[in-house]
């Protein structure tokens, strides 16, 4: 098939769908297809890429890719590069990274449109908020890169990762330190990533305290993270918003760590069982559950046994055969829809 699959953000960018986009599109041309990737994201360098990538098309251009392409995949549906299948109708496909508001025009309008795609879900969560059938697909995560390592000294509590903004809930993690510190219980967080409530997290934890157990080590990306995240023994997610998924769950699995995270949308989902949940946006609930990983500390080693068959759903070869069975199948429909 040629495929193209559009991604508004993609690598330089950092996030859950410039991974997911970038994993696919290897996976399909491994698997024999022909990719182009259609983005708004600018990069500074020249790419190279074992599929085309084509950064912020012209309109004209645009619409020759769609009229060109055998299926179009939208990972994540957007109305700017969507407007040429009107012109020049192709198969659709979108992928469901997030939750599509109810109010406001581009919402209703997007919405509306799912009925002329075929659509998949990266959670049961986000399948039950789509007003269309969606078939349910987990996300991948980097798996070359996210793997067991040797020689890294396991010797640290907890360790978070994410951007540094309210809903990450970063906070409720704070407050759950300051409350298992009165009862006698210290617990070291290392909290890697940026943003901007990195300054009134960093005055939460001076007046919590907490300023010799928090470790505010910024940024951090590749094989660093890797490491880092070997060197802890949970990763806490404490998220207040309704997080579609995770892959951070899945990331920090990999490198052997125990995820504890919020009862909040996919989080649940993307720890499997070998997860513990808690309570969203309650400190009280998350101390109580560090307080019992405390008494307990389950080693890595037990943490990967645990973790590999869950892991397994989310390689990138076994998630990409199920994406392209779907680009199959909506090509084979709309050929059937033409002989007839």
């Amino acid at each position: 098939m040629n495929i193209l699959i559009c991604s508004v953000p993609f690598r330089p960018s950092v996030g859950g769908i410039e991974t997911v986009s970038a994993v696919l599109a290897e996976q399909f041309v491994k698997q024999g297809h022909v990719v182009t990737m259609v983005t708004q994201t600018a990069s500074p360098t020249p790419d190279d890429e074992a599929y085309r990538i084509v950064r912020r098309p012209a309109a004209t251009q645009l619409r020759k890719l769609v009229r060109d392409a055998d299926v179009v995949f939208h990972n994540n549906i957007s109305l700017r590069l969507a407007w040429p299948l009107l012109l020049s109708p192709r198969p659709w496909v979108v992928a469901h990274h997030t939750w599509i508001p109810r109010r406001g025009w581009a919402g209703r309008i997007k919405r509306a449109l799912l009925g002329w795609a075929s659509n998949i879900s990266i959670s049961q969560a986000v399948a039950d908020d789509l007003p269309v059938h969606s078939t349910r697909v987990p996300n991948p995560y980097d798996t070359a890169l996210f793997r067991p390592l040797e020689g890294v000294t396991r010797d640290k509590d907890i360790v978070f990762v994410g951007r540094l903004v309210g809903d990450k809930g970063v906070s409720v993690l704070l407050d759950a330190l300051h409350l298992l510190r009165s009862r006698g219980i210290r617990l070291g967080a290392t909290l890697i990533g940026d943003g901007p409530e990195a300054p009134a997290l960093r005055e939460q934890a001076a007046r919590l305290d907490l300023a010799y157990q928090v470790d505010f080590a910024g940024a951090c990306r590749g094989e660093n993270l890797v490491r880092r995240l070997h060197a802890h023994q949970l990763l806490v997610v404490p998220s207040v918003w309704e997080e579609p998924f995770g892959i951070v769950v899945l990331e920090g699995l990999a490198c052997g760590c125990l995820p504890l995270v919020a009862r909040s949308g996919g989080l649940p989902e993307a720890a499997g069982p070998c997860g513990r949940v808690f309570a969203k946006g309650d400190a009280g609930a998350l101390a109580s559950e560090l307080e019992r990983w405390h008494a307990q500390r389950p080693c890595a080693a037990n943490v990967r046994a645990s973790s590999a068959e869950h892991l397994s759903h989310h390689h990138p070869e076994r998630v990409a055969s199920a994406y392209l069975q779907v680009l199959n199948d909506v090509c084979r429909r709309h050929d059937r829809a033409i002989a007839a």
